[in-house]
């Protein structure tokens, strides 16, 4: 299942607000807290997030081809793939892509798309 969001901002904008672990708390309604070696996201790498319930758990980059998607493992499990897609040159599509059975979480990510948008468009 996808969720997807037409946002007025560049691709290339939109793409750091998603690779920018500083910015994942503000986007992100599940994720409170972010602790990894890097502050911008690439392939392979990991570590960990603080769910909004509070607790730790490991994540890691499984696939990542900027500036178009990326995906991850959460506690070890396949979870949302972030996708882009250019529609004009100043508006792209936010895709993500909720892996099957988990389809409850796709009002999480429509919050999170309104966020991106938001920050993405400076409102």
């Amino acid at each position: 299942m996808d969720v997807a969001t037409e946002i007025n901002a560049p691709c290339a904008q939109v793409w750091e607000i998603l690779i920018d672990t500083r910015l994942w708390p503000e986007w992100g309604p599940s994720v409170s807290a972010v602790d990894c070696p890097g502050r911008w996201i690439e392939g392979g790498l990991s570590g960990r997030i603080k769910t909004a319930f509070g607790l730790w758990v490991p994540f890691e980059i499984t696939d990542f081809e900027a500036p178009v998607y990326w995906h991850w493992k959460v506690a070890g499990i396949a979870a949302t793939g972030h996708r882009l897609r250019e529609v004009a040159p100043d508006r792209c599509e936010l895709v993500f892509e909720i892996p099957y059975g988990a389809f409850p979480y796709a009002a999480v990510c429509r919050r999170a798309a309104g966020r991106i948008a938001r920050l993405a468009e400076g409102n």
